[in-house]
């Protein structure tokens, strides 16, 4: 297995960013144009945080990207190896590092970019032993807002779609749904009673009361199904596949997981594309 493979080697250099300050449309429509799943935050030239699908997802109807960043973000230089970016992106259950050289973000180093160096290693060894074989799967005619809220309790970023035969018929990753959002606006009503608890003078019904009307925008799940969302005919693979064959599998098709199944197409488990790092910090 090659040991002299760098970052600076892999990195995307041309890095979609966000700019403090900032708002969640800006990073919700670069998200959607770039079909990126995240993107550094920058503020001086410096990177001060990360906003990913999760953060959005996870705070609806947070607007300020300050607010909806993850802070203090992991980070690498150029001149690390291949094993130290796959100990960090698992250590701490990250999909991306900025590359940072002298205080200033180069380039951006993701998972994705990893696993399209393993393919061109030529690794063997079976996935078997990688499988997560304890795996969220919904059915096919599930709601899309309690996918998403599924997806959330089990924090995953992909779920597996069985049909009532428990088939594999295909797979809803965080990305679908981002995908199948809009931003909602409404306006909204809160009830501001001038009078006090505890002053005996006033009676309930006789209480002054102001109206405060507040407009709140928010991302909505569209209440479509699964099935009409979901990726149809997903790729699949064996539990004898090697870990350089899914890793191919992952970088021709752009994808970040791999449902395995059995010669039935029944389910057996997931391979991620974290689980493919596992073998170069094995080694």
């Amino acid at each position: 297995m090659p040991k002299n493979i760098f970052i600076e080697d892999i990195m995307v250099r041309d890095v979609a960013c966000a700019t403090l300050p900032g708002s969640r449309d800006e990073v919700l429509k670069i998200l959607k144009n770039k079909h990126i799943s995240g993107v550094p935050v920058l503020k001086d030239s410096k990177v001060v945080g990360i906003v990913t699908r999760t953060n959005l997802l996870q705070n609806p109807e947070e607007e300020q990207l300050a607010l909806l960043m993850t802070r203090e973000p992991i980070t690498i230089t150029p001149g690390s190896d291949l094993q130290t970016a796959s100990r960090l992106l698992l250590q701490y259950g990250i999909r991306r590092l900025p590359v940072v050289d002298d205080g200033k973000l180069v380039g951006l180093v993701t998972v994705a970019d990893v696993v399209g160096a393993i393919a061109d290693m030529n690794i063997d060894t079976p996935i078997k032993d990688y499988v997560e074989k304890e795996v969220v799967a919904i059915y096919n005619e599930t709601p899309l807002p309690v996918v998403a809220w599924i997806m959330e309790l089990a924090s995953v970023k992909a779920v597996p779609v069985l049909d009532a035969s428990l088939e594999l018929v295909g797979i809803i990753s965080d990305r679908d749904i981002i995908s199948a959002s809009i931003i909602e606006d409404s306006v909204e009503m809160s009830d501001m009673s001038s009078g006090q608890d505890d002053d005996a003078w006033t009676w309930e019904a006789l209480r002054d009361t102001m109206s405060i009307y507040y407009s709140v925008s928010r991302i909505k799940i569209p209440n479509s199904i699964a099935n009409d969302v979901m990726i149809k005919k997903p790729i699949t693979a064996t539990y004898i596949a090697s870990i350089s064959d899914c890793a191919r599998k992952m970088k021709r098709n752009r994808i970040d997981q791999i449902p395995i199944i059995n010669s039935n197409r029944k389910l057996q488990g997931l391979l991620r594309d974290h689980d493919l790092l596992k073998p170069l910090i094995e080694s």
